[in-house]
């Protein structure tokens, strides 16, 4: 479908003022960066409920007025699972969401956002924007994630604080020996790729294991550094073919903004050299290893800029602030499981004893075994938490607004998080972690701070989504069930190659 015509003299970005002044001048600087680099196509995405980009490209010429005129995308997108099956009645009254707008699957208007345009060093020519999602009447739609994570920023703004969040993701990267695309292997989900691994594994952070893979790490690399990504460090993980890549906190929509672009950039430059980077959280192969998504983050306070989870006090490595936070965190642990570790295969890790991935929502000093690690002390204004619940497949924006209604829902109540746990694998009076992604929905179903924060009916809606790829599991998953640490071949063809 092409962009959206202007109807008057007046864009659609004008009329429904949808551009700050910061935006209108970035989109200035991206008009001439089309003509300066030469670009002959830009594409514009956006990010679905589940963190998968999806989006159209135009060709360079019709890219200013797309811009600002819009780009149109059909309102079933936001209906899919992550198998890309329409899970509501998009044909009824209010499109099975009492949502009226998406009756009928009408289209929905994608609106670039400016300050995010890049030009893709893997693909010639191409420019890209990441974009923002409005109804043809200017009203944002309700389930955009991108605007949930702007809406408690600004929540938090309003608080006096902005969000610090540095990032620590772990994937696996394999050579692609069968793409399987031959007719059989078509089916829906498609059969994934048949790979090899990288490396053998179990020599965490050798020297010789990083430069077996220098090659390709080092394509990865550079692909990360021409996007302005923060990168800090690149890092053989213990497992066959696992690496981490950690980054520098940043501000506000940056950071989850960074995840998303990062994830599409890792696969799609891998693919260009015959591999295939996955982010699942742990693939069906024999002696594979959990990846886990760990986010470090601190609040700062927006007069002065200084770090609001610093200690004064000899006695605690937190500010009484810093406490409540972690104590929603905590609080909240159970329900906000459901948005750091959305897949059914992400549950995997939640099941072992010492590895370094928690089972109960307990936090401590640099304690690896724990749900929420406490990094820095008294005076150190570097403070922080490192939520280590998170898997790699989860969406970002999701992912990190649940962390903020958690922790301003620890500061309303004046939550204490407790003592340091030392044996965060010991039997304790903690709650567990869920076992499963439906025990993580039905702590959602009724958790009041998510509810507020999100509001009802996204969470009604995201809960049906879910529950819906539970079903499917049962349905189509013959190999489903017995031992819960199993990882099943119907988790294998739904998420190792989910975009």
């Amino acid at each position: 479908m092409a962009p959206r015509k202007q109807r008057s003299a007046q864009s659609f970005v004008d009329r429904h003022d949808l551009w700050t002044g910061e935006q209108r001048r970035a989109a200035l600087a991206v008009d001439k960066a089309i003509k300066r680099h030469k670009l002959e196509l830009i594409r514009f995405s956006f990010v679905d409920q589940h963190g998968t980009l999806r989006g159209k490209t135009l060709v360079a010429s019709e890219a200013s007025r797309a811009m600002r005129s819009g780009v149109t995308m059909t309102t079933t997108l936001l209906a899919k699972d992550t198998s890309h099956r329409t899970v509501f009645p998009v044909f009824t009254a209010g499109g099975g969401l009492g949502i009226p707008e998406m009756q009928g699957a009408g289209d929905f208007i994608m609106v670039a956002d400016p300050a995010t345009f890049r030009v893709l060093p893997w693909a010639a020519n191409t420019g890209w924007m990441l974009c923002d999602i409005v109804f043809g009447n200017g009203r944002p739609v309700p389930l955009s994630t991108r605007q949930l994570y702007r809406d408690v920023l600004s929540r938090l703004s309003a608080a006096g604080f902005d969000t610090m969040a540095g990032l620590e993701v772990e994937f696996q990267l394999f050579k692609i020996d069968d793409p399987k695309l031959s007719p059989a292997d078509l089916t829906w989900p498609p059969e994934p790729p048949a790979v090899s691994h990288t490396t053998h594994g179990f020599q965490y952070l050798t020297e010789s294991r990083f430069d077996q893979v220098e090659p390709i790490l080092d394509e990865l690399r550079q692909t990360v550094a021409a996007l302005g990504m923060p990168l800090r460090s690149l890092e053989v993980e213990l497992g066959p073919s696992q690496y981490e890549f950690t980054f520098a906190p940043e501000t506000g929509l940056a950071p989850a903004d960074t995840m998303v672009l990062f994830r599409s950039a890792m696969k799609q430059a891998a693919r260009r050299h015959g591999y295939l980077v996955s982010f699942m959280c742990r693939p069906n192969f024999p002696h594979a290893f959990s990846n886990g998504w760990h986010l470090h983050q601190s609040l700062l306070d927006r007069k002065t800029k200084a770090n609001a989870f610093m200690s004064r006090d000899d006695k605690h490595p937190l500010s009484p602030l810093g406490r409540a936070y972690l104590g929603g965190l905590l609080a909240n642990a159970r329900a906000a499981a459901a948005f750091a570790t959305p897949t059914l295969n992400g549950y995997k890790r939640y099941h072992g004893i010492n590895s370094m991935a928690p089972i109960q929502a307990i936090w401590a000093r640099d304690n690896r075994g724990v749900m929420v690690r406490v990094m820095g002390g008294p005076g150190d204004p570097a403070t922080h938490v490192e939520n280590r619940i998170g898997e790699p497949l989860a969406n970002p924006y999701l992912y990190m607004a649940s962390q903020i209604h958690a922790g301003l829902d620890g500061i309303a109540r004046k939550l204490d998080p407790g003592p340091s746990a030392d044996a965060p694998y010991d039997k304790s009076s903690a709650e567990p972690l869920p076992k499963s992604l439906g025990e993580a929905l039905d702590a959602l179903r009724g958790n009041a701070c998510f509810r507020s924060g999100f509001g009802e009916g996204f969470v009604d809606y995201f809960i049906a989504i879910k529950a819906a790829e539970i079903a499917r599991s049962r349905a189509e998953g013959k190999d489903q069930g017995g031992d819960p640490s199993v990882v099943t071949a119907w988790e294998h063809r739904e998420y190792f190659d989910l975009a």
